[in-house]
Parts: C-alpha cells; sequence; structure tokens
C-alpha cells in the first residue's frame, strides 16, 4: 500500500470496489500498529494514515472468531493465526498477504493463502464479480 502502483494498492482498490475487506479486532490492531512505526513517515503521512483506518473501518466487514477456530495453529509463527482464524470465520475463501511465514502454510481446507501479486492474476479479479 505504499505505492499506488504496486500489487498490494492495486488489490486493495479492487476488493473495496467490488467486494470488502475482512478483519477482526486482532487484525484491524495489528494493521493499525504497524502504520504508525516511524518507518512509514516517508512514505504515509499522519493524516492519510489516519483517513485510511477510518476508511476501512468504516467498509470492513468484521468478524468474531469462533472458539473451534481460534483454538487451530497454522503457522509457524503463532501470532499470525490470526489473519487464518479471521479468513476461516468470514468463510472468505482467500487470505492475501505478502507475510512469507503465511505463505509457507501448509494447505488450509476452505482457505487459499495467496500474494497481492499472485491474486490479481487470478480470473476472479476481472472486475466484474463480486467477492468476500
Amino acid at each position: 500500500m505504499l505505492t499506488k502502483t504496486g500489487a498490494p494498492a492495486q488489490l486493495l482498490r479492487h476488493v473495496i470496489a467490488h467486494g470488502f475487506p475482512v478483519f477482526s479486532f486482532a487484525t484491524f490492531a495489528e494493521l493499525e500498529s504497524r502504520l504508525w512505526r516511524p518507518k512509514f513517515d516517508r512514505y504515509l503521512s499522519m493524516e492519510y494514515r489516519r483517513r485510511l483506518l477510518h476508511d476501512i473501518n468504516a467498509v470492513a466487514n468484521w468478524v468474531d472468531i469462533r472458539p473451534e477456530i481460534a483454538s487451530q495453529h497454522y503457522c509457524r509463527d503463532v501470532d499470525d493465526d490470526k489473519f487464518i482464524h479471521t479468513a476461516l470465520s468470514a468463510n472468505a475463501g482467500w487470505l492475501v498477504t505478502d507475510d512469507q511465514d503465511l505463505l509457507d502454510v501448509p494447505l488450509v481446507p476452505g482457505l487459499r493463502i495467496l500474494s497481492p501479486a499472485d491474486a490479481l492474476q487470478l480470473p476472479e479479479f476481472d472486475g466484474t464479480k463480486k467477492f468476500p
């Protein structure tokens, strides 16, 4: 999301136009904490970050993590399991990430874990279909 032409930015625009982002309290809290890091100061103004968080909060599909899902472990970085839990709780079908720990997760039934660049290559991203 740091550049207007990168795959994550393209994907985000597509999701907002044709679907909706899915968040749980834990995944939104991680996004929020990451965006305030000083390393992003040269890319994103504080005002832009505030607007981005506000806009994502407004359009997001919010899910609660069901206990039977929360008890499962999938990722070598257990802190990243919250992203899989959120996608599964939303029946999202896809989890799009650049996090290598998540991209290396073995098959999770009912969930495809893809990089933004790979996701943009899917036929579902032709702009004519709605998707979760």
